[in-house]
Formats: structure tokens, C-alpha cells, sequence
């Protein structure tokens, strides 16, 4: 009798403490509670990085699904470095197995690789930031013995936003001067699946800039479904939301209506400050313990940070009162686990200094209409969310909608496969493309273009002098020089292009070494003007100029010019730069 009491006094206390402070903190923490038993496996055995496969999956589980270094096989390296990852099969998950291990049942050169991290709701933030690195950390290790393995990235539930956020992070990239990536080149990422997407923006498609983000990612001619259905709310981590970059057409996102870590409404100002508050509890603590003296310090310390930041952040504008910002948006604002402090500017400063108590009354009428008519726009939707019981619609064992995924076909209204079911034959294509050798359409498309781009910036840096015949303008190009428009050649070669053929690539040479060096200080260049007078002619041209030959085709308009000629050293190689075959 007494440990129902206790247990009853716990529910009360959570149940007192989530809607008045937390609000729908279980919704923010995106997480679903693994139902494996973690097994022992003999560590001797283990999955190697340069064991490489055509595709490999980066998985991400929810809540406590997660494999752990000393309980399972983890991934290492050849120098025997253990990585942050365990195969599918040393490691399973009852939710991500069914999506990520399809390709490898089809009889694909595939694997699947779970990623340790912590998975839990201590700290939501430093858990979701380690996933995210050790991803990341996992896809480079594996890349660097497996050059031509191509990548999926699928998260479900807390490892949504793992999966959101790294998949942004190698999308959003800048490429490096040399043509490499810090992370990896996101063209080798072929697809990324997001199972319950706290990031997504209200009614966005599944497949998210994709030609038709409602029906299929780009390359893949299946349909989800036959209409334009989504989940009208936005994700509960709204900070989290953005752009994929390079990786847009090759996400698939999905939001079962209902599901409050992804289909939040709009209007719930209070719900959303009270899931920016519980993303920095200890959320695991107080559903265990409920409100106690330990679990009350941990919330009272987050609220008084909040406070103290939103009157920092008022501070800073200097002319606050004057604004249409209610302190609500402030508290909003400020709670944001992702929010940068405002650096006040000295014209702030001096403002709020020179503003006096009767000045700032005269603004106080507007203020507290403003916050009165704010507050009740801003949770209009509140109560009628607090009152359906939101953690039990999300999170309900029978009914949560945060479980849909596994059970949301519907194919008379045109949606033949669960949500799960069309990630897993989207992963199967993929893996049949890599077992080709093959990119999805997009991906080979950009993968071409930055290769092109790369070829072009190296050429140009190695070359040293060039002489260019404009098909239309008379030029004199002095030695030593690239006029706009063409084509630099390597270091030691004369060559002559007319700007028509200045944007073609260039055709394919052999590669021809002279026996020896010249010495460049003892190369004296002599520009000699001189008029060429050309017929529209289709021909192939060999010069040979001590050992080395070189062949050269041009095609060129009819037109007369004056060029200038440059000499150099009896040593010539000619190399044509050719984009890097994708696999």
C-alpha cells in the first residue's frame, strides 16, 4: 500500500510539474524507449572500416537504442582504433532494422552501421551533438579506406534530429580550395530518411527540395503517395529547421499527422517555451523521480538562467518598451537552446541609460496592451493541446502517433506502403545503383559539376603561358598572359584556341614527358606579331619538338587575326585534365 502511495505521489508530482512548467517536454524530447535488452557479443569479432561496401547506412536510434563500446562488436579501424559505431547484427533496433537492413537482405554489397551516442534526456543537446559528430566521425573513417562507398543517413525519433542535423551539416559545406570536404563530399551521400522530424516547417513535403517534395526524392520514380498530404504543424525543435544544401531532393522527411515532436500547431507559445525549457533538463531524472528537492534545483536554476537572459536580451535593444516584442517572445527567444546572447551596441547602452522612469512610462500603455492581446494570440491552440493529452496522443503505447511510421499505409487513399516500408525499397534502389557503380541522377549530375569545377581551378593554377586566338576581336596576347574567356594550358606548352572552343572540354591527349629539363631563368620569351589567316577546317595537328609529341584537333571559324606567338624551351608536355570517373 505504501509503495502505491509513493508511486501515485510521483505520478502527481510529474503530472503537476509537466503541464504548469514542462508542458509537453516528452514531446521535445523526441525519444522512444528502446524495447532490445543490450546482448554481449564477443568483442574478437569485429567489423572493420576497410571491410568497404558499395553502400553503407549510417543508422541513428531514439531513445536508449544505441549500442555501447563493451556490450557490442564496435566498428575499428585497420590500426585498431574502436569508432563510435556497431554493425547491423552485432547491434539491432526494433524500429530501425526493418528501414535499414532491406538493401542488405536483397543480396546487396550493403551495410548498416548503428552510431553510438549517449540517447538519452539528461541533456537532450549534448546528446543529439555527439550523435551528430560521431556520425560524422564514422562516414569519414569509412571513406577514408573506402573511397567509392556511397551514403544513407536514416534516424528515427531523437536520432532524427541526429540525422537532420549532420545531413545539413555535409549539405550546407563549403568546398575547400583543393576540391575536398572537412566532413565528406556530399555527393557520395545518395539519401538520408528523417523518421519523426522535430526540424520540419509547417505542411513541408516529405522530400523536401525534391522536384515534386510531395510525391518521391528526386531519381526515384515511386510514388509515396498519390496526393499532396502532410502534416499541417512544424517540429517542436523549430531551431533545428533550414535547408539541406546540396542534399536537397535526396531527403525523405516523414510527419504522421498527430505525432507533436513533428505536427506541433501553431499558436502554443507557452508549449513551445516550455519544450525550449525541457531540452535542457534532465528530463530522464524527473520522469523517474518526479518533482524532488534534486530534480526542483535542476528546473529552478534552467528558469532563473531563462529570466536573467531575457532581461540581458531586453537590456541590450536599449528602446525595448518602444518595440512590439512581448516578453513572452523574449522568454521564447532566449530559452532557444541554440541562442546567441545580443551584444548591446554603445548607442544601445547610452539610450537605456538616458531613458528615464517617466519616458519609459509613457510607453508602458501600449506595452502591457501589446502584451495582454500578444499573449492570447499566441496561445490561442494552447489549452485545446494541453487538454488532448499531448504526451499520450505522441507517446501512447497503443495510439501515440509517434509509432506510425510502421503503420500508416493507407491504399485506398493512394498510399500503398507505411512510411517505413517506401524508406526501405528507397534504400534498395540506392543499393542497386551503387551495386552498378552508379549515382541517383541528382547526385551524378552535381558530382560532374564540381569535378569540371576542380579541373578547371587546377588547370589554371599550373598554367604559365598561353597565346589565344579570339575567333571575332584582333588581340595581341603578350607571353605570359590568359586573356578572359579561354582556356589556360599547362606549365611550357603554346597553344592556339579560338574562344568558340574555349568553354568545350578539352579533348583527351596522351601524355608525352621530354628526356629533360629546361632551365627557366634561361628561357628569354619572344613575342613576335605576326597575321593568321584561317579557313573553317576539321583536322588533327602533330608538332614535334625534340622527344616530345604532342596531337592537337581543332575545329575553327573562318576569320583573320593577328595573335602573338610565344617561344619557349624545346620541352613540352601536354596534359588534359579529365574529370575524375564517379564509380
Amino acid at each position: 500500500m505504501a509503495e502505491q502511495t509513493a508511486s501515485h505521489r510521483r505520478r502527481i508530482a510529474a503530472g503537476l510539474a509537466a503541464p504548469a512548467v514542462l508542458g509537453v517536454a516528452a514531446l521535445v524530447a523526441v525519444a522512444v524507449t528502446g524495447t532490445d535488452t543490450p546482448v554481449r557479443t564477443d568483442t574478437a569479432l569485429v567489423a572493420m572500416t576497410n571491410e568497404c561496401h558499395d553502400m553503407v547506412s549510417i543508422a541513428i536510434g531514439g531513445r536508449n537504442d544505441s549500442p555501447r563500446n563493451g556490450q557490442h562488436a564496435m566498428l575499428t579501424t585497420p590500426d585498431g582504433t574502436t569508432l563510435p559505431a556497431a554493425m547491423s547484427g552485432d547491434y539491432n533496433s526494433h524500429w530501425v532494422d526493418p528501414v535499414v537492413n532491406a538493401p542488405r537482405d536483397a543480396g546487396k554489397d550493403y551495410a548498416a552501421f548503428y552510431v553510438e551516442y549517449p540517447a538519452h534526456m539528461a541533456s537532450y543537446e549534448d546528446a543529439v551533438e555527439t550523435g551528430v559528430d560521431n556520425a560524422q566521425t564514422v562516414m569519414k573513417a569509412i571513406r577514408a579506406e573506402c573511397p567509392n562507398t556511397q551514403f544513407a543517413i536514416v534516424g528515427y525519433s531523437e536520432g532524427a534530429d541526429v540525422a537532420r542535423r549532420a545531413a545539413m551539416e555535409i549539405g550546407n559545406q563549403k568546398q575547400n580550395e583543393d576540391g575536398s570536404y572537412d566532413i565528406i563530399d556530399p555527393n557520395y551521400v545518395v539519401g538520408v530518411v528523417i523518421l519523426a522530424d522535430a526540424g520540419r516547417t509547417a505542411g513541408e513535403g516529405p522530400f523536401p527540395g525534391a522536384q515534386d517534395p510531395f510525391r518521391n526524392p528526386d531519381g526515384y520514380d515511386r510514388p509515396y503517395q498519390s496526393g499532396n498530404t502532410s502534416a499541417d504543424g512544424s517540429g517542436i525543435a523549430t531551431d533545428t529547421s533550414g535547408g539541406f544544401g546540396a542534399l536537397d531532393g535526396r531527403i525523405a522527411s516523414f510527419c504522421s499527422e498527430g505525432d507533436f515532436t513533428c505536427d506541433a500547431p501553431e499558436n502554443i507559445a507557452l508549449l513551445q517555451l516550455a519544450s525550449n525549457v525541457g531540452r535542457q533538463l534532465n528530463v530522464d531524472r524527473m520522469q523517474d523521480e518526479g518533482l524532488t528537492p534534486a530534480t526542483g534545483q535542476d528546473l529552478a536554476v534552467t528558469i532563473g538562467r531563462v529570466a536573467m537572459l531575457a532581461f540581458a536580451d531586453i537590456q541590450a535593444q536599449g528602446n525595448w518598451m518602444q518595440t512590439d516584442e512581448t516578453f513572452l517572445d523574449v522568454l521564447i527567444k532566449v530559452s532557444d537552446p541554440g541562442y546567441t546572447p545580443t551584444q548591446p551596441t554603445d548607442v544601445a547602452a547610452d539610450t537605456e541609460l538616458k531613458l528615464s522612469a517617466a519616458e519609459n512610462l509613457v510607453y508602458l500603455p501600449a506595452k502591457v496592451r501589446n502584451e495582454i492581446i500578444g499573449f492570447i494570440a499566441d496561445n490561442a491552440n494552447t489549452i485545446p493541446v494541453a487538454l488532448s493529452d499531448p504526451y499520450q496522443q505522441t507517446l501512447g503505447e497503443v495510439s501515440g502517433h509517434h509509432f506510425d511510421y510502421w503503420r500508416d499505409a493507407d491504399a485506398a487513399n493512394g498510399k500503398p506502403l507505411t512510411s517505413a516500408e517506401y524508406a526501405a525499397q528507397w534504400l534498395t534502389h540506392l543499393a542497386e545503383q551503387a551495386d552498378k557503380g552508379e549515382l541517383p541522377k541528382s547526385t551524378a549530375k552535381s558530382a560532374s559539376a564540381d569535378a569540371l569545377a576542380v579541373t578547371a581551378e587546377t588547370t589554371s593554377e599550373t598554367a604559365t603561358s598561353t597565346t589565344t586566338t579570339p575567333s571575332t576581336d584582333a588581340v595581341t596576347t603578350e607571353p605570359g598572359t590568359t586573356p578572359a574567356g579561354t582556356t589556360p594550358s599547362t606549365a611550357g606548352i603554346t597553344t592556339t584556341e579560338t574562344s568558340d572552343a574555349a568553354s568545350a572540354p578539352a579533348p583527351v591527349a596522351d601524355t608525352a614527358v621530354a628526356p629533360a629539363a629546361t632551365d627557366a631563368a634561361a628561357t628569354t620569351p619572344t613575342a613576335t606579331p605576326e597575321t593568321v589567316t584561317q579557313t573553317p577546317a576539321t583536322g588533327t595537328t602533330e608538332t614535334e619538338t625534340g622527344t616530345a609529341r604532342t596531337e592537337t584537333t581543332e575545329t575553327t571559324p573562318a576569320t583573320s587575326t593577328t595573335t602573338g606567338t610565344t617561344t619557349v624551351a624545346p620541352t613540352t608536355t601536354t596534359t588534359t585534365p579529365v574529370p575524375p570517373q564517379q564509380r
